[in-house]
């Protein structure tokens, strides 16, 4: 079993994360809710490269509310699609982890990705957005250490969706979040992006960049099953540029750049 802090102790060593990540990411119980999205072993991994896409869709009971539940899903499968028809599929790994802390699957490739349904995902939990995001920035670096540490490169994108502000975070702030992302930003190597579904009244451009997203990571679709849908998309394509390779991941400015 891997060692979750001797993963982050590696990456503070590295210079890939600072003192500030490295006390949000190693509070009490953190490593038990990172170690359950780790998944494939890397030892079991045979690229010579590797390309995490990590998703955490809304569970919150609002989404069922607004009647998006079924574009979530669809969302999430259209992903899985777009990457499984992509030529580097094999150098791609994939984890879901709802936004209430389920783990949908943990990393592992394409092919072994469980598709969202009415069994599976049934939102009805509350909105913590900070806590989790610390604990899916949290699994999205270990995972990358992993594989650094064996020598192996790795890029990452990330997609963080919600259909409203915070309001269930007992840990983490804002500024937790933002101190994890910034040091991931910094490496180049990572993408975090966020798609904050219309409420009628969040202003998700401000909460995600008090997180430390990047505007041109913002997506902000209207509260539609089209809109959402084609959110997804965008997230879909940048990730699939994303794993064409390095170079290309570098030239990536954003939704649609």
């Amino acid at each position: 079993m891997t060692n979750i802090n001797d993963l982050f102790q590696s990456a503070l060593d590295d210079g890939t994360i600072s003192n500030e990540s490295l006390q949000a990411l190693t509070v009490y119980d953190l490593g038990a809710q990172i170690q359950a999205g780790l998944g494939i072993h890397v030892d079991d991994v045979m690229s010579s490269e590797v390309v995490l896409v990590t998703i955490m869709p809304d569970d919150s009971g609002s989404i069922q509310y607004a009647g998006n539940a079924q574009a979530v899903r669809g969302g999430h499968n259209s992903v899985i699609d777009a990457l499984t028809s992509s030529q580097q599929q094999d150098n791609i790994l994939i984890h879901n982890r709802y936004l209430n802390g389920t783990v949908l699957y943990p990393y592992c490739p394409i092919a072994q990705a469980i598709r969202m349904d009415t069994k599976n995902y049934t939102p009805n939990q509350g909105t913590p957005l900070y806590d989790q995001t610390v604990v899916l920035l949290g699994t999205v670096l270990a995972k990358a250490q992993e594989f650094s540490d064996n020598g192996v490169p790795v890029r990452t994108v990330t997609l963080i969706i919600t259909d409203g502000d915070d309001c269930h975070s007992s840990r983490h702030s804002a500024k937790d979040v933002a101190a994890i992302a910034k040091d991931m930003l910094r490496m180049e190597n990572h993408i975090i992006a966020a798609m904050g579904i219309d409420d009628g009244s969040t202003d998700f451009r401000k909460v995600f960049q008090e997180m430390g997203i990047r505007d041109e990571w913002i997506l902000t679709p209207a509260n539609s099953d089209a809109e959402i849908r084609k959110a997804f998309q965008v997230f879909s394509q940048s990730a699939m540029r994303a794993s064409q390779s390095a170079a290309n991941f570098n030239s990536l400015g954003g939704f649609g750049g």
